[in-house]
């Protein structure tokens, strides 16, 4: 690994000029780095960190990745972490036109790093250098408690997703002045949208009448407002009120944090040194937490600006044909999986196209008739305006679920490929399952990172009790019994978790009445961890 040399990085310098000049936004010193393929392989067990803490699972990584780098040789164009400088890492093979394609791509990386609001935690110190302090501090560890420590990282690692990453930014929220009352907050978060559950041309012309009220000189506009409410929903103010007496949503969804709180056992004085590595493995949790929540847009961020920024740089004449080449391979859409890189950057273009039509206005979604919609144009050209805004507001999920709607899948020939069982061939065929927005949507949201909704109290003064949520999908039953004796290890008692799962026997039974129409049935169980033994009992 080495700096890359002067002449490459006059090139990066102009890069960052002409990126300047288009409007992103990123600090202006970076360290670039050129990697062999082999340090790419070492380097990628801990997300390009190479200050990261050392862990045994990582070296077992880095011999699976020299093993299939052995059948499958790959060369990855560049990485780019999110630290203070920037640093990425880049092929020392690569000719100059091409690094001019890869620098505009790891700019774009950057400004959506230092401008996202989802890596607001990431840009007040560098971690690079705090994983550096935490290595050392476990190297210390390591040295007196041997292989104890590993026992901890491993024990924590594998609760590393339930950090409430969320929570800490809703903290932040509720600490805001809002400029509408708590009952016009309800009216419009829950009463019309959970309790009415009105269409939403109802809900947008409520909104409407709202902001235009609310333009008026007459201070006195919001108490006119609600006395319209109430007369069209008489029951409003009780349902209000009993709205407030109603508990939210448990708060506290940070179990790490809570177990290194509430632990009976490593709150006590000899065992202190414990609470020091849990909360390493949680602080770097959370600071990757916000690129697992934004890849697809973050890599769509990137492909919409060098393809945008390569096309119209002087320096790169006489090389358009290539990059076609390296930019369809990049950004070309699979009919069966997923690329991010293709649908984030289809995603910015086309939010860019709907604003600069004033298509993402409300007048537009009144329109029924889709000769009426394709003509639709109201000028207003401020485009690139709202794809910034969108870097900046948005995560994957945001993203997918605001602007994933019938016209874009139309316009790209999107679809939902199913499989099944061809009994007359033997074999196992494609097909088209839906071509509905709604549907791609749902696949979409399917495919992005869900960790599960957990809940957890501490329960008999010495146990933990964790309380999972069923959204549809059981956990991992394989991870369960080494879960939970890793907390029972953290926590120093006994630990519950109530769960749903797929009733196996329900099922056969089920099956032998009508094979043909089975649907899944499920039912909660109680798994009890003691003593390092673990049980399961049915509610």
């Amino acid at each position: 690994m080495k700096l890359i040399d002067q002449h490459t990085k006059r090139i990066m310098e102009g890069c960052k000029e002409r990126a300047a000049a288009a409007g992103l936004k990123f600090d202006k010193e970076t360290l670039e780095y050129y990697v062999s393929n082999t340090d790419m392989i070492e380097l990628s067990p801990k997300n390009m960190i190479p200050t990261l803490y050392d862990y045994w699972v990582q070296d077992i990584q880095v011999l699976r990745g020299k093993g299939e780098y052995e059948y499958y040789p790959n060369n990855p164009y560049e990485t780019v972490i999110n630290t203070r400088p920037v640093i990425s890492f880049y092929n020392n093979n690569n000719p100059d036109w091409l690094n001019v394609m890869i620098f505009y791509h790891v700019l774009a990386h950057i400004d959506f790093f230092q401008n996202n609001k989802f890596f607001q935690h990431t840009w007040d110190y560098d971690f690079k250098e705090k994983a550096l302090t935490d290595k050392r501090i476990i190297a210390r560890l390591r040295a007196q408690k041997k292989r104890q420590v590993d026992y901890v990282i491993e024990f924590a690692r594998g609760i590393d997703n339930l950090v409430g990453f969320h929570h800490s930014y809703q903290d932040e929220e509720d600490n805001k002045q809002f400029s509408f009352t708590e009952k016009v907050d309800y009216y419009f978060g829950r009463f019309l949208q959970e309790i009415k559950n009105v269409p939403m041309n109802e809900f947008l012309e409520e909104v409407e009448r709202y902001n235009k009220d609310s333009e008026m000189p007459d201070p006195e506009h919001e108490a006119a407002f609600l006395d319209r409410i109430r007369l069209k929903y008489p029951e409003f103010d009780s349902l209000f009120e009993k709205s407030k007496d109603h508990k939210p949503r448990h708060k506290d969804q940070d179990l790490m944090q809570f177990i290194l709180r509430e632990s009976p056992i490593l709150n006590q004085e000899e065992n202190k040194w414990m609470k020091s590595v849990v909360e390493i493995v949680r602080e770097t949790s959370l600071y990757f937490a916000p690129m697992i929540r934004t890849k697809t847009m973050n890599e769509g961020w990137a492909s919409f600006w060098h393809e945008n920024l390569f096309l119209n740089d002087d320096r790169i004449k006489g090389h358009e044909i290539a990059f076609a080449k390296i930019n369809a391979g990049v950004t070309a859409l699979s009919k069966v999986g997923l690329n991010p890189y293709a649908i984030g950057w289809r995603l910015f273009m086309h939010i860019e196209e709907m604003a600069n039509k004033g298509r993402l206005s409300y007048d537009f979604r009144r329109i029924n008739t889709l000769n009426e919609r394709k003509a639709f144009d109201s000028k207003k050209m401020n485009g690139r305006d709202y794809i910034f805004h969108v870097r900046e507001n948005y995560c994957d999920f945001t993203f997918f679920n605001t602007f994933v709607e019938q016209d874009f899948v139309d316009k790209h020939k999107l679809m939902v490929v199913g499989q099944r069982i061809n009994h007359q061939r033997q074999t196992r065929e494609y097909y088209v399952k839906s071509r509905k927005a709604k549907d791609y949507k749902e696949m979409l949201f399917d495919n992005l990172y869900h960790p599960p909704y957990i809940t957890f109290k501490r329960k008999y003064d010495s146990d933990l009790y964790l309380h999972h949520h069923f959204e549809g999908q059981e956990l991992y039953r394989d991870y369960i019994p080494n879960t939970l004796m890793g907390l029972e290890y953290l926590w120093g008692g006994r630990v519950f978790l109530e769960t749903t799962e797929l009733d196996q026997e329900a099922m056969r039974k089920a099956a032998g009445r009508d094979e043909n129409n089975v649907k899944p049935i499920f039912h909660r169980v109680l798994y009890t961890m003691k003593d390092r033994k673990i049980t399961k009992e049915n509610f």
